[in-house]
């Protein structure tokens, strides 16, 4: 067996040879390997580009997506400059998508939009693309090598949308994207960048009174959120009445506008509950004048604002308010 440690070489060679190999997996110098049954092996090929399309189409429309991937791949490579190039590429992202390979559907269509932007299926094309974002913004996994489902990515989802806008910035699906961008970062509980990304949205297309009002009411909702996780710092309460208050001026016959309101009530409270945290830690500190400060704030707040001096709260802050005065009544008066 002296020959043995030869025979892993001279299987790789005839594996990596150039000429074309028996079916059913099948090389040729420009396609590469593809896995064929005898019927198929070699029938998908044509020697011009008008007929490859073409079978690329009836391999499509009878749902052999990979046949259709191949056929439609070769247009591209064999007449990169035909009138058949850009349909051919189409018909390759149409194809990843029936055969649920939504990433490469995506980089096919991207590939449209880099190479053909004459293209007369463009908005289309925009489009598919924004479906297939909207997947995986509802949760659809990318795939590891693209073969096997695995993750979730709001990152990788924005970056699709962000690809989206830059290509189409004046499209139909632009907005709605923008829009999309704050969902996901909304997905990730980063409000404070999903603020971001509605602001853009309504700064940029405040031509639109639908995108706009969306993205206005989008943002202070993230707001909302982002201020029920702050302990102690409460401008971003603060901010986002602004929103609210904003989006009521701008879209009063809106049928969120009771909504709103309510979301500035809630705000409110929000605004007492950091007042009160920060009483209740000057207290603890034995800093009588700071915790009366914000004490008083919390009344304030409910007495005058939210019309609700029985919230527990306001009760709350009312009792400890009484009971400081009368420790510092009780304490003996010292000689400067």
């Amino acid at each position: 067996m002296r020959n043995a440690p030869l025979i892993p070489i001279i299987l790789l060679a005839l594996l990596f040879s150039t000429s074309e190999c028996p079916a059913p997996f099948v090389y040729t110098p420009r396609e590469g390997w593809i896995y064929e049954t005898p019927a198929q092996a070699g029938k998908w090929q044509r020697d011009t580009a008008k007929e490859q399309l073409k079978v690329a189409q009836e391999a499509y429309d009878q749902k052999d997506y990979r046949i259709a991937v191949r056929a439609a791949g070769r247009v591209i490579r064999q007449w990169p400059f035909s009138d058949y190039a850009p349909e051919a590429q189409y018909l390759t992202g149409l194809a990843h998508e029936g055969n649920r390979r939504d990433e490469k559907a995506f980089k096919a269509y991207q590939e449209i939009i880099t190479k053909y932007p004459k293209y007369d299926k463009y908005d289309e094309v925009l489009q598919r693309q924004f479906e297939i974002a909207n997947k995986f913004l509802s949760g659809q996994r990318f795939r590891l090598w693209g073969l096997f489902p695995l993750f979730r990515s709001m990152d990788k989802t924005t970056e699709m949308y962000r690809d989206l806008i830059k290509h189409g910035p004046y499209s139909e699906v632009a907005p709605k994207a923008q829009l999309n961008i704050g969902a996901a970062s909304e997905k990730k509980k980063d409000f404070a960048e999903a603020v971001v990304a509605y602001e853009t949205a309504a700064d940029k297309y405040s031509d639109i009174d639908e995108i706009a009002a969306e993205a206005l009411y989008r943002a202070g909702n993230s707001l909302l959120k982002e201020a029920k996780e702050a302990e102690y710092d409460q401008s971003v309460a603060t901010r986002a009445i602004e929103v609210f208050n904003d989006f009521i001026a701008l879209y009063p016959d809106d049928e969120r506008i009771s909504e709103a309101e309510q979301n500035i009530r809630d705000l409110r409270v929000e605004q007492a509950r950091g007042s009160l945290q920060i009483a209740r830690y000057y207290d603890k500190k034995n800093l009588s004048k700071g915790a009366l400060t914000y004490y008083n704030n919390v009344v304030d707040i409910f007495s005058r604002l939210l019309n609700d001096t029985q919230h527990k709260y306001a009760v709350e802050a009312r009792e400890r308010i009484a009971q400081l005065k009368a420790e510092v009544a009780e304490q003996p008066e010292t000689n400067e």
